[in-house]
């Protein structure tokens, strides 16, 4: 099968979804296997006949007829926030996502609890946030981390009685933290709870395997490669690998290792949600992106020129990658330039993961660091694959499947 593994090398935001949909319309899919992340993922998909959906936890791809999203163990399910996502993919002519769904029963959940506190840790960050989507993806990551065997499941949403005990124990440790939670009863959450177990197919890990061997499968990773929780510029980053990492260990879990070719996607215009280093940002910049308002958790969204040094970066993380597809080529122009090098800073090197001591003395770097800007390239994606060393191997220049053109189509089809 000739799967394929989608991870963004910026910030998030430079057009996962868009790049997964046309995968799918380009080809026979059988199933999007999402592998990190939460619901705090926002993959705007637009058709040609206008209809848009931010897919969060269904695949990019769900639009598409007989598509299947699998929501592996290393995705954070929100089965409140599932239920309104298939609400709206009902609205705009999608009646069947659900259908089409299943969950790994090891994924940890994300419940009413974990955003409340999530909430209250980063208003009290006060001028030092974090940008956080404040959605309770992290809380939910760092609560599983330090109770385990304790940590509510999706399993658990067929088993009342274990969910109440755990969802209790949750909701005490975390209102003794940080005082009363902005949250519901528990009492008032179990319903919704079971309503999800009924409606959706919970499986276990040999699942995928199957899968896996029944037809092509897309990958589709969430944020972006420079936030992930061991190689982003800490502490502004998430808790999510955000590297190809989980997808290669599914693949070998099923016999797969190494099948699945790695595509990049970038932005031609390096951008970020909230706070952090964003060397090349200019204000001057004419652009926007309505789909990426500000928002009283991550903040502004903000525009940069392209940085080749933060995605060689990137790219060196991630363990490279096969090809790239770059976005957003209608926003090119002479006001957008290419930075190839910063005023004390060539190259940037990824640690080991787990140093977070060396990544945050990389961002106070990174936030002192000044860009050189060379004029704008007249064959953008010639320069880009110039400075990363990697071929890019799809333009997008609108946000449909039909503004998307294969550089080197067998190249986006076939594994290394």
């Amino acid at each position: 099968m000739n799967h394929v593994m989608v991870v963004d090398l910026g910030y998030g935001d430079a057009g996962k979804g868009t790049v997964v949909d046309w995968l799918c319309a380009s080809r026979p899919v059988h199933t999007v296997v999402r592998f990190n992340g939460g619901a705090q993922a926002a993959h705007n998909v637009v058709l040609r006949d206008g209809r848009h959906h931010t897919f969060a936890q269904f695949g990019a791809g769900t639009f598409r007829p007989g598509v299947r999203t699998h929501l592996s163990r290393h995705v954070v399910v929100d089965p409140l926030a599932l239920a309104a996502e298939a609400d709206h993919l009902t609205a705009v002519g999608v009646p069947d996502a659900l259908d089409r769904l299943t969950v790994d029963g090891e994924a940890l959940l994300a419940t009413p609890y974990h955003r409340a506190a999530n909430r209250a840790r980063e208003i009290a960050r006060g001028a030092d946030r974090h940008g956080s989507c404040g959605l309770g993806v992290g809380e939910a990551v760092a609560y599983g981390l330090a109770h385990p065997d304790e940590a509510p499941r999706v399993a658990d949403c067929a088993h009342p009685a274990v969910l109440r005990r755990r969802l209790t124990a949750l909701r005490d440790r975390l209102t003794a933290e940080l005082g009363p939670l902005d949250a519901p009863p528990v009492e008032d959450c179990l319903p919704a709870y079971a309503a999800f177990a009924d409606r959706v197919a919970i499986v276990d890990r040999a699942h995928l395997a199957g899968v896996l061997r029944a037809g092509t499968c897309v990958f589709e990773g969430a944020q972006g490669v420079l936030l992930d929780e061991w190689h982003g510029f800490h502490p502004y980053t998430t808790w999510s690998t955000t590297t190809f990492a989980n997808a290669e260990v599914l693949l070998a879990e099923a016999g797969l290792a190494g099948t699945a070719q790695r595509l990049g996607v970038l932005r031609v215009t390096t951008t970020r949600h909230g706070p952090g280093p964003l060397v090349t940002e200019d204000p001057a910049l004419p652009f926007a992106d309505p789909r990426n308002p500000t928002n009283p958790w991550q903040g502004r969204f903000r525009f940069g020129h392209f940085d080749a040094v933060a995605h060689r970066y990137a790219l060196a993380a991630a363990g490279g990658v096969d090809g790239l597809a770059l976005t957003h080529l209608d926003l090119t122009g002479p006001a957008l330039r290419i930075c190839r090098r910063y005023d004390t800073v060539d190259r940037l090197t990824p640690g080991p993961a787990g140093d977070l001591d060396r990544q945050a003395a990389l961002t106070a770097r990174l936030l002192r660091a000044r860009p050189v800007l060379d004029e704008a390239p007249t064959d953008w994606p010639a320069a880009v694959a110039a400075e990363l060393g990697t071929p890019v191997l799809l333009t997008s220049h609108g946000p449909t499947a039909e503004d998307k053109v294969p550089a080197l189509a067998a190249a986006v089809s076939a594994p290394r």
